[in-house]
């Protein structure tokens, strides 16, 4: 069990390569469809930085949208989305890809939009903004189906990207439903609308779907019905004229849009031969279709042909790239059919094949999209087991909204029963500092009965467990020691957690003041991660060498210790990880000791930033990170910030007093402090201050930050307040342009 626990993510990249790149390209211009041209021209030359196309499916809203790409003379990028990108770091890092071609210097920052949370806030999106806003031309990016984008942090990423947009360049936003994001700059007086008023059809746009449909034979006064039972909506026009075309009475239909589009669509697929229908349900199961995943899926041999007979027939085939290799359902039609898979096959059928496409996805080397097919079939147990599998991985793309939207798709009864799956969890809201949902998954942890495992599971398990106690030092130094030493000895050689054990031993060693045993857990600790490239303990032990070789006096040894955790911490683009803040602290107080305060200050800025997750979850971690931060402090004579460093390590101590000869470290800094009278220097930005800055980015109101945060709207107005003091400023962009500089946000 325990070797599932940190398992890669498997498979060639070819597949997900291919799933993006699709998402990237501007989609071709469908023939016979509507001009928008004076829409088009009203956006494109309104003062609007931003242009909201909003309206449910069915309006051609990517319509529109393709027409304007393929007719603007600025540089034009393009993003679909899905349901995979409603996680800030899957949302960045699509839009980076698309950037590429509008400005150079986002080629430069595309691995970082790997950040989550206040970190996604923080740096990612500031990194990215400030790319495109050095863009050497101006552009217009165009972001389809943004409503799959809708969570908060997806949202305010989106306004930071925003905010920045250089003058004369637009992004055009289209979404089913109005977010708040526009009401927010429909105020500021920064959006230009679409709305279905304006993508409404009249009988001359009619007539030209009529006609490019071959329904030409539909007189004026039909017509002009057939457009007031459709209200205009473009995609009932289209489909009554294909009713139209096939010998139907167009004229005759009646109800609102549900039901019409239901009739319609049932209208136009009756008409089709046996095997097609078949074929277009049982695809319909696929978000995004190829001629290799219908073949897998459908068990067929001829699905490239099928497709290019259903592209050529019209029938809500679209396209997306223009190879057209991949292509995608019109969203109301592949509701429909997915209705109508179900009624003539039933639920079985669908299982079946999102398991088959599942598999597929799996073996293609797209194992999150292989989970969300899983959890479309409802075969929560197996999702369970691969989410336990990439969790991890995943937490190190910093895809933690993914993860978390998986999980609470399985529930947390099914979390709590599945032991890799309640030792992830646990993990990650240690890691990150999630202190509520790290307290409670870890009662969980403590409370699960091993014996009900299977016998050749359960001592993984209890290593498993062991760890994770052996990091959150609950119930004292000793127990770590006992803790530590039990996983150290049940992680075989062979075991993907054989370095965690290590690093947690030599942990453990120095809570006792062993150093040397540390130092030969930790050099053991960094080798087999290097082999099994688990970056997250090299970050982690790196400094400890570090450590170990300043008390010995030997600055130039913990300059190479502390040179290969800032490396991997920039390999790996972790920046903003708790688990970063150790490694980049020592590596400040090493360059100022070196005489470089310019690299120090920089070092030093980023550890500050990423202690935000430094909580007494790892609390001999954090209290460690902050007695080195604290120095670095007093390196450079600002005596000040240290001394409310260790009043932060004073409130870790209150949660957890027990951290062996670390109080005795902790002891002597203060003492040291003590020494010296104040003389003046910085006062530092707190952990909640610096979680609550990136949103000032935004134009969130006081209270919505609180709601983001889950605090008090009076808590905001005094952490605000107490931000812009620090900072010495008196507004919101004078606190965000203060912070850039300071290196707080954004690089």
């Amino acid at each position: 069990m325990a070797e599932t626990l940190r398992e890669p993510v498997r498979g060639e990249p070819g597949l997900q390569a291919l799933l993006l790149g699709s998402k990237i390209q501007t989609p071709p211009l469908r023939t016979g469809s509507v001009s928008r041209r004076q829409l088009i021209e009203r956006a494109r030359t309104s003062r609007a930085r931003v242009v909201a196309v909003t309206a449910p499916a069915g309006y051609g809203k990517s319509t529109l949208l393709a027409e304007w790409a393929a007719t603007d003379p600025r540089n034009v990028a393009w993003v679909s989305l899905d349901r995979s990108d409603d996680d800030p770091a899957s949302f960045l890092s699509v839009i980076a890809e698309a950037s590429i071609a509008l400005a150079p210097a986002v080629d430069a920052v595309i691995a970082d939009m790997r950040g989550f949370g206040a970190s996604a806030l923080g740096r990612s999106a500031p990194l990215l903004a400030g790319a495109l806003a050095a863009a050497p031309q101006s552009f217009v990016l165009f972001v389809d189906d943004l409503h799959w984008a809708d969570s908060p942090g997806c949202q305010d990423a989106l306004e930071i990207l925003l905010a920045r947009l250089p003058e004369g360049s637009q992004v055009v936003l289209a979404s089913r439903r109005e977010l708040p994001l526009i009401g927010r700059l429909r105020v500021a007086g920064d959006a230009e609308e679409i709305t279905v008023a304006d993508l409404s059809l009249d009988h001359a746009g009619a007539r030209t779907i009529f006609d490019e449909a071959g329904a030409v034979d539909v007189g004026d006064a039909d017509l002009e019905s057939i457009v007031a039972r459709c209200e205009g909506w473009p995609t009932g026009l289209f489909l009554c004229a294909l009713v139209a075309r096939s010998g139907g009475d167009a004229a005759s239909v009646t109800g609102d849009d549900r039901y019409l589009a239901d009739y319609l669509y049932r209208e136009c697929v009756m008409r089709l031969p046996e095997d097609m229908q078949t074929f277009l349900r049982r695809a319909a199961v696929l978000e995004q279709l190829s001629a290799p995943s219908c073949n897998a899926v459908l068990g067929i041999e001829d699905a490239r042909g099928r497709l290019r007979e259903v592209e050529a027939a019209n029938l809500f085939l679209v396209a997306v790239d223009r190879r057209r290799s991949w292509y995608r359902l019109h969203a109301l039609f592949r509701e429909f059919l997915l209705t109508e898979l179900e009624r003539t096959e039933g639920a079985g059928a669908v299982v079946a094949l999102h398991l088959r496409a599942a598999e597929w996805h799996e073996v293609n080397g797209a194992p999150a999209q292989a989970v969300e097919h899983l959890l479309q079939a409802g075969d929560l147990e197996r999702a369970a087991d691969r989410i336990a599998e990439l969790g991890l991985p995943m937490y190190q793309m910093g895809k933690v909204g993914t993860t978390t939207r998986w999980l609470s798709e399985l529930g947390d009864d099914l979390v709590r029963a599945h032991p890799s799956l309640l030792v992830l969890v646990t993990w990650a809201a240690v890691l990150l500092g999630d202190v509520p949902a790290g307290e409670r998954w870890a009662r969980s942890l403590d409370t699960f009965d091993a014996d009900s495992l299977p016998e050749e599971y359960r001592l993984p398990f209890e290593s498993a467990r062991a760890m994770v106690r052996a990091a959150i030092c609950e119930q004292g130094h000793a127990q770590v020691v006992a803790d530590a030493a039990f996983a150290l000895r049940h992680e075989p050689a062979t075991s993907p957690w054989r370095d965690q054990a290590l690093h947690l031993w030599g942990e453990a060693c120095l809570l006792v003041d062993d150093a040397a045993s540390a130092k030969a857990a930790f050099e053991e600790a960094i080798d087999v991660a290097t082999i099994m490239g688990n970056s997250d303990t090299i970050i982690l032990t790196e400094p400890e060498l570090a450590l170990l070789a300043i008390e010995a006096g030997q600055w130039g040894i913990a300059a190479e210790h502390a040179d290969r955790g800032v490396a991997v911490i920039d390999g790996s683009h972790m920046d903003g990880y708790p688990t970063t803040t150790l490694a980049l602290a020592v590596a400040a107080r090493v360059a100022f000791h070196a005489g470089d305060r310019d690299r120090g200050e920089r070092l030093l800025a980023r550890a500050m930033r990423s202690r935000i997750g430094c909580t007494h979850l790892l609390s001999y971690v954090s209290i460690r990170a902050r007695i080195q931060l604290a120095k670095a402090h007093v390196a450079v004579g600002d005596r000040s910030a240290a001394r409310h460093l260790v009043r932060e390590i004073d409130d870790l101590l209150r949660k957890r007093p027990d951290v062996g000869v670390v109080t005795t470290h902790v002891d002597e800094l203060r003492a040291a402090l003590d020494a010296e009278p104040a003389a003046g220097g910085s006062v530092p930005l707190t952990p909640a201050e610096l979680r609550l800055l990136p949103y000032l980015q935004t134009h969130l109101t006081i209270a919505e930050i609180g709601q983001r945060l889950f605090i008090s709207r009076n808590t905001v107005s005094s952490e605000v307040g107490s931000i812009y003091r620090k900072l010495a400023v008196t507004t919101r962009n004078g606190a965000v342009e203060r912070a850039r500089v300071l290196g707080l946000l954004g690089g």
